[in-house]
């Protein structure tokens, strides 16, 4: 794949999308009535500790909540090793009025009622202790010592020498090898390791506060987008406005030097019309594709999304392809991971396929695998069921792209 990012405005929301020769690859949006923003890192206050939850609620800023569960505790023993939570009670590592760092595992956006923006009546984001900070390469884990291989790159002589590399660069500590990263030179990771503990350096100078506060924002839809593609080559980045040039110009100086002369400003004449650029580039009609409930496949089948409170379900009919059950499913399995991807589908998903037999249903699985191997959200595939169903997980940063619509006109 070879990229064009576009960066658009609409009411104040920033739009992000990623074409491949003009077809709709990722899009990130972020709201001007997000609270808290995925990633974000936080002075908090221990509020409350829940015995039945196991979990502390957390005072983030003054306005906002948080829940940490055990299991995203992190504290130090008595020998000062780091240690994970779960091995006892919260309530003895943590009490009211404790002031911890904790970072936003999801986004808390007010619901969207006509013009009126509503709480939610669960407003509690989950918060984790254990801090990451994304770079394009590298992900540095604040409180890890060992570095690690992204389990995305599945190939065992690779992983052998991208392990054997990273022991011989030095003050490397608690990083994650991105799948971006497979072909790179040692210095481009030691100049983006160097940077990112400066990040956390700066970052842990306001942990000595006593009252909660906002440290650190979590990555925008501009800065998602462009460590999302880093795997892929980006031809050009379009902006519209100045900021937005700004806002790409700023996250390229630090991570990808590289990118800086694809920032290109594009002039419309329709520039104030809402998301002009989108209309120029012909995209509109492919965001708005993703509002309805199916999709069709290039051959003839089609693809049914039905989405409920508490799965998703999907479903796979042949139409008129003619083709075999497993050329279809195949197609089908890609076009899945493309729509849970844009979409931002999160939580349990069920996939009825057309039915195969057991040779078959493993040359999907291993399709299926390769393809939620692009998604930069982890994803798990759980296999067949005993009514053939297939059962998937995903666990999304941001709200879904259908919650983010909502409110919006375009």
């Amino acid at each position: 794949m070879t990229m064009d990012i576009l960066i658009e405005e609409l009411e104040n929301s920033i739009w992000t999308i990623a074409l491949d020769n003009g077809r709709l690859e990722g899009i990130e949006i972020d709201s001007p009535h997000e609270e808290v923003r995925w990633g974000s890192i936080y002075w908090a206050k221990v509020t409350r500790i829940d015995a039945s939850l196991d979990a502390a609620f957390l005072d983030l800023d003054g306005d906002n909540s948080g829940i940490l569960y055990n299991r995203d505790v992190r504290y130090k023993d008595k020998d000062g090793k780091i240690c994970k939570g779960g091995d006892k009670a919260i309530g003895k590592v943590l009490k009211s009025g404790d002031m911890i760092a904790a970072q936003a595992k999801s986004a808390y956006t007010p619901a969207a009622d006509g013009d009126i923006w509503l709480d939610k009546e669960d407003k509690t984001t989950q918060m984790s202790m254990d801090i990451t900070i994304p770079g394009r390469y590298l992900i540095y884990c604040a409180l890890g010592r060992k570095n690690r291989i992204s389990s995305r790159i599945r190939d065992k002589k690779l992983r052998k020498q991208l392990e054997s590399m990273l022991d011989t660069l030095e003050d490397m500590n608690g990083f994650i090898l991105r799948n971006a990263a497979a072909d790179l030179q040692t210095e481009i990771l030691e100049r983006e390791a160097h940077v990112l503990k400066e990040m956390w350096l700066q970052i842990s100078t306001y942990f000595e506060g006593k009252a909660p506060c906002l440290i650190a924002l979590g990555p925008d839809s501009i800065q998602r987008t462009l460590s999302d593609q880093a795997i892929n080559p980006i031809e050009r980045i379009e902006v519209v406005t100045m900021e937005h040039f700004a806002q790409a110009e700023e996250w390229c100086s630090i991570f990808a030097p590289d990118l800086m002369t694809k920032i290109t400003p594009i002039e419309l004449d329709d520039a104030t019309q809402d998301l002009a650029l989108l209309e120029h580039r012909d995209v509109l009609g492919q965001i708005e594709s993703l509002l309805h409930d199916y999709t069709f496949l290039q051959k003839g089948g089609n693809i049914i999304l039905q989405e409920t409170a508490a799965l998703t379900a999907i479903d796979i009919n042949k139409g008129s392809d003619a083709r075999s059950h497993l050329a279809l499913n195949i197609d089908a399995a890609r076009e899945i991971g493309r729509q849970i991807r844009l979409r931002n589908t999160g939580g349990i998903i069920v996939v009825d396929f057309l039915k195969m037999n057991k040779t078959d249903e493993k040359k999907l699985l291993k399709e299926l695998d390769n393809v939620i191997n692009q998604d930069p959200c982890t994803v798990q595939i759980h296999g067949f069921t005993k009514l053939g169903l297939m059962e998937l997980t995903r666990k999304r940063r941001t709200p879904s792209l259908h919650d983010r619509f909502d409110g919006l006109t375009f």
